[in-house]
């Protein structure tokens, strides 16, 4: 279907030309037409599918130039993607003069967005907590709102942001077309969407293929606290132009940007604790560098969107599927190829497995390779290198001032005694340095991803495999409340302590801590291992679950005693 076939404005067409634009994607074929006819929309579409423009078309179409007062309010979860959409919108709106927007977000003066606000801007984007902001002071009001848009409603609401978001649409005094885009429909976007949507269609356009055919996914498992040096052998290996690397935490960021600097790298960091105007100068470079390296959490990097990544590296295993497929989905786009590099540990066996499932492609599994072969690949990288050079050199012979500076550098080094073989060698060491890597194994051993059925998990069906009877019961300080299954559970236990699945027993998962039974001879190994380990982001803390509940009833017994003393104390009194 053609933007042209739409009844929307000609201005509106001539801007979709402009941007190179001609059929809608399949997420624009479906919501464009629903949303012109003034229906409520609730569009279920990943990342990367034409979301932006499928709200923006019609949500241009309905505002009246002639009113300069917010019409549209386009809500978004980051910084960053707010400036990607205002962008898109600005894109929308070039041949309409009439039309302004503001963008409104934190680490951003209030007098610049004021400003905006005040000069009549009749598209409003922005993040709920600087939207909220501006409603309570007055500075913006929603009195002609046409149509509300909540974009990555679900990373929203993951952060947080539900009292905002409700706070905002609490304070719109008329009915509104309301248009809500997820990448997920998890259950507390359906209740968003039944409170404040009026029988909204229901849009689900599912991608052809949720991990691009042209990414080549690579895990290693690697021993714990090894992962920096890891990291440094694979930057060696595959030799990058552009590479993403993503941390789950800020500080992990921070340590990552930091030894890749001490060791030489063109690298940047991004994470939210950086100072707005900074990140956006390190977005700026980044995108405009031909080569180097952007160190950052998920949600730093959500508003990145750049054709020519070619390495994505997970420093640390996401802790959902969908965050690694919109990870790794930064490379290999139109059309190109890419690839992904997982660092991993045996306590993130489970979560490789769900991404596995979900993505329904298996990671090719490998090794971190020893020094020596490091310089085995460099070599053969740097010889190939070289003969195409010397070929290009021969068909292609330099002439002019570049000949004569180059025979004169050489003339002027074999006059002072140099043989070419030296004057080669040297200039290899120049480009080439070699490193001295310490033979080190930095791998660990792990069946479960993808060895096949063979190596795989054995089926836990009811975990039988073991008599609970016959082992220890643990106390685990990890709940439901922190969000733990019985799957994180079992993984950090094998993960943290090396033992097999088969030497647990029956895990139970309660409220704010968790129970699993363990084979008699592993139990000191495995509350060792899960001493100040992390499930899920709780660090915990395991003790035997029999020797805890004595030390209650002790102190129990300790406190009755006291009490009756104290009774008997009193009657005493009392009889004198």
């Amino acid at each position: 279907m053609k933007f042209s076939t739409l009844a929307i404005r000609e201005t509106t067409l001539q801007a979709v030309d402009q941007m190179g634009i001609v059929e809608m994607t399949p997420i624009q074929e479906r919501a464009i037409p629903v949303l012109l006819e003034g229906r409520d929309v609730i569009g279920r579409s990943q990342t990367g599918t034409g979301k932006t423009l499928a709200f923006a078309v019609p949500a241009v179409t309905a505002i009246d130039a002639a009113q300069r007062h917010p019409q549209v309010l386009v809500l978004l979860p980051t910084r960053e993607l707010a400036i990607q959409v205002a962008g898109e919108f600005d894109k929308l709106i070039v041949f309409d003069d009439a039309l302004s927007v503001a963008l409104l977000y934190g680490g951003e003066r209030f007098d610049r967005q004021l400003a905006a606000l005040r000069g009549g801007a009749q598209i409003v984007v922005g993040t709920p907590g600087r939207t909220l902001d501006h409603l309570r002071r007055g500075t913006l009001k929603l009195d002609h709102l046409k149509i509300a848009v909540l974009d990555e409603a679900d990373e929203m609401l993951d952060m947080g942001f539900r009292d905002d978001i409700e706070g905002i649409l609490s304070q719109i005094g008329h009915p509104v077309q309301t248009a809500l885009f997820s990448a997920t429909m998890p259950k507390p976007i359906l209740e968003l969407a039944g409170r404040f949507q009026r029988d909204p269609v229901k849009i689900e356009v599912a991608p052809k293929r949720i991990v691009a055919s042209g990414i080549d996914q690579k895990v290693f498992v690697v021993k714990k606290g090894m992962k920096l040096e890891a990291l440094m052998r694979l930057l060696e290996v595959f030799e990058m132009q552009k590479a993403l690397i993503f941390c789950n935490t800020k500080r992990a960021v921070d340590t990552v940007a930091m030894q890749l600097i001490d060791q030489g790298y063109p690298v940047s960091k991004l994470h939210g604790d950086i100072d707005q105007s900074a990140r956006q100068a390190v977005l700026r470079r980044f995108t405009r560098s031909k080569h180097g390296a952007l160190v950052a959490t998920d949600v730093a990097a959500r508003g990145i969107d750049i054709d020519d990544i070619d390495l994505v590296i997970n420093y640390d295993v996401p802790e959902n599927a969908e965050d690694y497929v919109h990870r790794i989905g930064r490379t290999g786009r139109a059309g190109r190829k890419g690839t992904s590099l997982t660092l991993a540990q045996n306590r993130d066996r489970f979560h490789l497995e769900k991404i596995e499932a979900y993505t329904k492609k298996k990671m090719t599994r490998e090794t971190i390779p020893t020094g020596s072969v490091i310089q085995v690949l460099k070599s053969r990288q740097m010889t190939e290198k070289l003969a195409a050079a010397c070929e290009d050199m021969r068909t292609n012979p330099e002439s002019g001032d570049a000949a004569g500076i180059y025979n004169g550098i050489l003339n002027a080094l074999r006059d002072k005694g140099y043989s070419d073989a030296q004057i080669a060698v040297a200039l290899l060491r120049q480009s080439m340095p070699i490193t001295d890597y310490a033979e080190t194994d930095l791998n660990d051993q792990i069946q479960t991803v993808g060895a096949g059925k063979k190596g795989g998990r054995k089926s836990r069906k009811g975990r039988g495999h073991r008599d609970p009877r016959s082992g220890v019961t643990i106390m685990i300080s990890a709940g439901k409340k922190d969000g733990a299954k019985k799957g994180d559970i079992l993984g950090a236990i094998c993960g943290e302590s090396g033992i097999s699945s088969d030497e647990v027993g029956d895990i139970a998962v309660f409220g704010h801590f968790s129970t699993a039974v363990v084979a008699d001879d592993q139990v000191a190994k495995v509350i060792a291992g899960l001493d100040g380990a992390r499930i899920k982001r709780t660090v915990v803390s395991a003790s035997i679950a029999g020797k805890k509940k004595d030390k209650k009833k002790k102190g129990h017994h300790a406190r009755k005693g006291q009490h009756h003393g104290k009774k008997k104390k009193v009657e005493k009194k009392k009889s004198k």
